[in-house]
């Protein structure tokens, strides 16, 4: 069989996923586009049979190129997607889908148009502790959802605040940067779109920092990742520039009736997503996530917290966050060649921009509430 020929635009961090992932017997690398020179050297050193450039315009009109994985920040998501759609390339592009909402309609209409695949990267449909719970939801064990309560605790948040993500007119802020997957999920899970938010942020912790960089210092964002950036106050060597919110509280009512709150906090002591689902007969909570051996717990009869009814061991997985990485390049190349439905959606990933962007202007404007708008017409085609 034909393997798809595959081009990537940036090949640094969340660009090595596509790189150490991408199925050899479906797929082939043939050319990327880095722009900083040490990572483009490295790249070059560990894979001298691939062709290489800085510009990632020639990625996008390169005859052999067929699909093109667009792993670049967030604010380049938009223009580099459209291009690559407008020259015929199928396109793996990773979240956030863009930064606005208006950006997320172009892309839908371009790809519409152009009749070209837009896949955008959300991998937690992908994992096991995701598909468990969406698996009891759908079975009716706990009744109809009514209501939906996300926490997610985020111990290694200041690294946002360390580079271009720090400012609201790069990421617009980190409801779309971190919390679209969570809000991608809660419509997964609940087979709904949120079609009215209010929200409540608040930068409280991190400009109060004493130690920034310096206009020309780079950034080491890999020591927010260490037990030493503790406490919270004491980190060092965060951006100059900072006006996100480093947590973020958006309700959202949804289509079908269900309400659902997300709640993230970047300077928590822990990192875990905690998913509650409560409907008229019961409720399901996971214990853990990817990044460890989690548990489903489920409680169907009236009783205490400590004790519930049903407890599911799931194992983890290798692979990256928890095998969801090599599971969704493999989905994209299988969606590409025809042999696989995919399991992420754009219209999804424009309601989940939708409710960050939304929610960040409700919280920055005293909590209003706004109502989501509907995506172009052109939805029923994907």
């Amino acid at each position: 069989m034909k393997k798809l020929k595959v081009g990537i635009i940036g090949v640094g961090r969340r660009g090595r996923m596509p790189i150490n992932h991408l199925p050899n017997d479906l797929a082939e690398l043939v050319m990327i586009a880095e722009s900083d020179p040490a990572t483009k050297a490295d790249f070059e050193a560990e894979f001298p049979h691939v062709r290489t450039t800085t510009d990632w315009k020639e990625v996008v009109q390169d005859s052999e190129v067929e699909a093109i994985f667009v792993m670049v920040r967030d604010y380049l998501h938009e223009e580099f997607a459209l291009a690559a759609l407008e020259a015929g390339k199928d396109v793996y592009l990773e979240k956030p889908m863009a930064i606005t909402i208006e950006g997320c309609d172009r892309l839908l209409e371009t790809a519409w148009r152009t009749g070209r695949k837009l896949y955008v990267g959300h991998n937690m449909r992908f994992m096991t502790f995701v598909n468990k719970m969406r698996e009891l939801v759908l079975s009716g064990i706990i009744g109809n959802i009514q209501t939906v309560w996300v926490r997610h605790f985020v111990n290694y948040g200041s690294c946002y605040f360390r580079h271009w993500c720090a400012e609201q007119q790069n990421c617009t802020g980190l409801l779309l940067q971190k919390g679209a997957h969570d809000i991608d999920i809660i419509h997964y899970i609940t087979g709904s779109y949120t079609k009215r938010v209010s929200a409540m942020g608040r930068l409280s912790v991190y400009n109060r920092t004493a130690d920034r960089l310096a206009e020309d210092e780079l950034p080491d964002r890999n020591i927010s990742f260490t037990p030493e950036c503790w406490p919270p106050l004491e980190v060092t060597k965060l951006s100059s520039k900072l006006d996100i919110e480093d947590h973020n509280m958006v309700m959202m009512q949804l289509e079908n009736g269900i309400q659902a709150v997300y709640m993230h906090c970047m300077y928590a002591p822990d990192s875990e997503r905690n998913y509650t689902f409560i409907g008229d007969r019961g409720r399901i909570e996971n214990v853990g996530d990817y990044r460890e051996d989690a548990q489903i717990h489920v409680w169907t009869q009236r009783g205490s917290r400590q004790k519930p009814d049903i407890v599911y061991n799931l194992q983890g997985a290798g692979g990256g966050h928890g095998g969801s990485d090599p599971k969704i390049v493999r989905n994209f190349v299988k969606y590409c060649l025809g042999l696989e439905k995919p399991l992420t959606d754009p219209v999804a990933a424009r309601n989940a921009v939708a409710v960050g962007v939304l929610g960040h202007k409700s919280a920055r404007n005293g909590s209003i509430p706004f109502d989501i708008p509907p995506p172009p017409e052109c939805k029923g085609i994907f």
